[in-house]
């Protein structure tokens, strides 16, 4: 998927968080969103996203030079961030069954429990037993293992310890990036960042206009 950004903005009240912002995100390119703590980044991410929409400006998805619509947009896409809750009721096998329903895979199920490394008892125990780093790594391997041409990953490795860091590489390198895939990876973290080649600092974008 492309995704084209026609000078959009959001605020909120009399704060803009981003403002004024034209790009394009090319399929087959991993791009990096900068920016520190409170800047705005995963409002961004749920602007690209479709989960917000702008206050101002055009969002324009596309693929095999086609538009695509907006509510159609979430069928192409997956999105990790530390606040996109799961259902943490359902079980580890549940989650994954409910998931199937939705996205196709890029690999199988007995694949992605053997890619989280669970223990054996994990698969029947509920998500909300879950340590905060095993549930990231859940969240992660969903979104970068799905059939999608576009992939959003917020704040990837916030919970995740050393071991797990290295284990989200090995995740990337082997399914996020390719010729019929667009990734957006936005973080302060430059460890989150492999395998992009293109950066984009949303404090460029960042604006407050008060009015009275």
């Amino acid at each position: 998927m492309n995704l084209e950004l026609r000078n959009i903005g959001k605020r909120y009240r009399f704060e803009w968080i981003f403002r004024d912002l034209t790009y394009n995100f090319q399929m087959g390119t991993g791009y990096a969103i900068l920016g520190n703590n409170g800047s705005g980044k995963s409002t961004f991410m749920q602007v690209l996203s479709g989960h917000l929409s702008p206050s101002k400006g055009k969002l324009i998805y596309s693929k095999n030079n086609k538009a695509i619509s907006i509510d159609k947009a979430y069928q192409e896409l997956s999105f990790a961030g530390p606040y996109i809750e799961m259902i943490e009721e359902f079980t580890l096998q549940e989650v994954i069954d409910f998931h199937w329903k939705f996205k196709p895979m890029k690999c199988s199920q007995e694949e992605l429990l053997e890619r989280l490394d669970y223990p054996k008892s994990a698969k029947k125990k509920a998500v909300k037993y879950f340590s905060s780093g095993m549930q990231q790594r859940l969240k992660l391997a969903l979104a970068i293992c799905s059939d999608t041409s576009l992939l959003l990953l917020d704040e990837p490795t916030i919970t995740l310890d050393q071991k797990a860091v290295a284990w989200y590489g090995d995740l990337l390198q082997e399914y996020a990036y390719g010729p019929d895939r667009l990734t957006i990876i936005a973080s302060n973290v430059e460890e989150d960042f492999q395998g992009c080649t293109e950066r984009l600092n949303i404090l460029d974008y960042k604006k407050k206009v008060v009015k009275a």
